[in-house]
């Protein structure tokens, strides 16, 4: 069975590249969203997206075309396209063509990401993009490593759907066979409001045997804690503080067709004294690195079942999560999706949790 069309209907920001891969006045190709796309770094320095094929005569602006004052410059007859989408200049006439528009996709930069918004009734953002540092109090004002260029990793053509990838905010059992984590961790505190869906999840049997403190309060340390957050299904961020300290990942999954999806994966390490020169940066980024793949053989080999035979102590994450899930795909869906007890992966080459061919 095919998503028929769903996952490319998904509302939300999606990541389609990281901030590094489009250098000043760079022209890259992209191709998201079953559409062909082309970025660009403006003279202003800001990144643009748009569809990639010129209204003059179609052809492609990522294959030679080139940033100007004004915009983007079609290499086939320079025609000039502005920010907005609108035809500029032409060359060889002393007025611009008012007759079509590119397309123009709404786009935000940060968290050293790309980010593009999606909307299957092409309407303006009506959420934001989250910056990572700033999500729980203990990492504010915090001193981390850059992402680029080490800590970032791009899992291209998988068959998982987004909404397998945001579904482990709920499933603090897989820890235990996924990962092999001596117990599974409990959820301490969740928050659900709009499009976003905040939880504090505690590791270890201290969470599991003293979650509160002696006025029996849930205790607000954050040692041995995990923090999720998911503004839409595009973009998560997970803060996790261990023995070793604190690291911010991003793992965002990426519509590309019907039935495809890329992930990026970001890694920001805390700082420390001497950590890059005695190793210990290195050691707490791969250690930090070394989860993902397992979940993807996971999600790339995973089937999506509604509804699914859960288990009495799983059933109200869920629940609640599918129930959250539904506010992100055209309202003429009148159930969650992708649906049925089929085979929902694309038809296509087996993948390697890397992501490349097997």
């Amino acid at each position: 069975m095919e998503l028929h069309g769903l996952s490319l209907d998904i509302t939300g920001w999606f990541q389609v590249a990281w901030s590094g891969d489009i250098g000043p006045e760079h022209v890259v190709p992209l191709r998201y969203f079953g559409r062909d796309l082309v970025a660009y770094r403006g003279r202003d320095g800001v990144v643009r997206v748009h569809d990639r094929h010129c209204r003059h005569l179609g052809g492609s602006l990522a294959h030679g075309g080139k940033v100007v004052d004004d915009g983007i410059q079609c290499p086939f007859h320079g025609w000039v396209w502005n920010v907005d989408g609108e035809n500029a200049s032409i060359p060889y006439q002393d007025r611009p063509s008012r007759a079509r528009r590119l397309g123009t996709w709404p786009v935000i930069e940060r968290n050293e990401s790309i980010y593009v918004w999606n909307d299957h009734a092409g309407r303006e953002p009506f959420f934001d993009v989250p910056d990572v540092f700033s999500l729980a109090d203990h990492t504010k004002g915090m001193d981390f490593h850059p992402a680029w260029p080490a800590g970032r990793a791009h899992y291209p053509n998988l068959r998982a759907h987004p909404q397998m990838v945001t579904e482990n905010a709920v499933d603090p059992q897989h820890f235990r066979f996924v990962h092999s984590t001596p117990v599974a961790p409990v959820v301490l505190e969740e928050r659900v409001q709009g499009p976003t869906w905040w939880a504090r999840v505690g590791f270890g049997n201290g969470w599991i045997k003293h979650p509160n403190d002696a006025d029996g309060n849930l205790r607000d340390d954050s040692h041995n804690t995990l923090v999720l957050y998911w503004a839409g299904m595009g973009s998560s961020t997970n803060i996790e503080q261990t023995a070793a300290g604190v690291r911010i990942i991003t793992i965002n999954p990426t519509p590309v067709e019907d039935g495809k999806t890329e992930l990026f994966a970001t890694y920001w390490i805390e700082r420390k004294d001497n950590d890059i020169e005695d190793g210990s940066y290195r050691r707490r980024l791969d250690e930090a690195q070394r989860a993902l793949p397992d979940d993807i053989n996971i999600w790339d080999n995973q089937i999506f079942l509604d509804p699914p035979t859960l288990a009495g102590v799983e059933g109200r994450g869920f629940r609640r999560m599918r129930r959250w899930a539904k506010q992100f795909y055209p309202p003429s869906q009148v159930s969650n999706h992708p649906t049925g007890t089929a085979d929902t992966r694309a038809p296509g080459a087996e993948m390697t949790a890397a992501g490349s061919e097997a």
